[in-house]
C-alpha cells in the first residue's frame, strides 16, 4: 500500500500531490490556486505552482475536505449498496483488515451527498441499485469536475461478460463479480487506487 507523503521533510506540496490528497483533478487545484481560493507561489521563472502544507490545511478545513488523506494517505472507500447488511459487511471487513476510511451509503442520494463531503478515491457501487441501473449515478460522478479522480467498481451478481464490458464503457473502472472474497475486493480497490496515486 502507499505510504502517506511525509510532511516532516517535505512542508510544500505540488499540485499535483494536493489533487491526490483532496481527489480532484490538477486542473481544479489549479482553479483553486489562480482564483486566490488557495494561496501558495510560483517558482520563479516557470509556471509551476507550490502550495505550503499548512495552506492547504486551511483551505480543507474552510471546504469540510476530509484531513484523513493529509495525514495518512490512506485510500477513501465509499461501499454503495441498498442492501444495507451487504454494505455494513463490506465496510466492516475492509475496516479490520486495511488502513482504508470507509464510509457506507444505501442508495444514489444518500451516496451523493457522501461524495461531497467525503470524496472517495475510490467507490464500490451496487450496479443493480435502481437509481444505478439507468447509469445515472455513474453519469453524475464522472459529470462532477470534484469528483474527476473517483474510480468506480461495480459489484453484480448476474452479469455477463458483455454486460460487465458495457457497463465499463458506461463509465465504470471494473466490476466484480459477486460472491468475491475480502482479498478481491482489496486487490481491485489497490488496483484503482494506484491509478489516482
Amino acid at each position: 500500500m502507499r505510504d502517506g507523503f511525509q510532511f516532516s521533510e517535505k512542508d510544500v506540496l505540488t499540485t499535483g500531490e494536493v489533487a491526490r490528497i483532496c481527489n480532484v483533478a490538477s486542473r481544479t487545484v489549479s482553479k483553486w490556486f489562480d482564483s486566490g481560493q488557495l494561496q501558495g507561489y510560483r517558482i520563479p521563472g516557470s509556471k509551476d505552482r507550490r502550495i505550503p502544507v499548512s495552506n492547504l490545511m486551511q483551505f480543507m478545513k474552510k471546504h469540510n475536505i476530509p484531513l484523513d488523506g493529509l495525514m495518512s494517505g490512506a485510500p477513501r472507500v465509499l461501499v454503495v449498496d441498498t442492501d444495507a447488511n451487504t454494505a455494513e459487511t463490506l465496510a466492516k471487513v475492509l475496516r479490520e483488515q486495511t488502513r482504508y476510511e470507509v464510509h457506507v451509503a444505501h442508495g444514489a442520494f444518500a451516496a451523493g451527498a457522501e461524495c461531497e463531503k467525503f470524496r472517495p478515491h475510490v467507490m464500490l457501487l451496487d450496479v443493480h441499485m435502481p437509481e444505478a441501473e439507468s447509469g445515472a449515478f455513474c453519469a453524475f460522478v464522472r459529470s462532477s469536475e470534484d469528483l474527476q479522480m473517483t474510480k468506480i467498481i461495480g459489484m453484480s451478481s448476474r452479469l455477463t461478460d458483455g454486460q460487465i464490458a458495457q457497463l465499463v464503457g458506461k463509465g465504470y473502472d471494473s466490476v466484480l463479480r459477486k460472491p468475491f472474497t475480502v482479498r478481491q475486493v482489496i486487490e481491485s480497490i489497490e488496483s484503482a487506487h494506484a491509478l489516482v496515486a
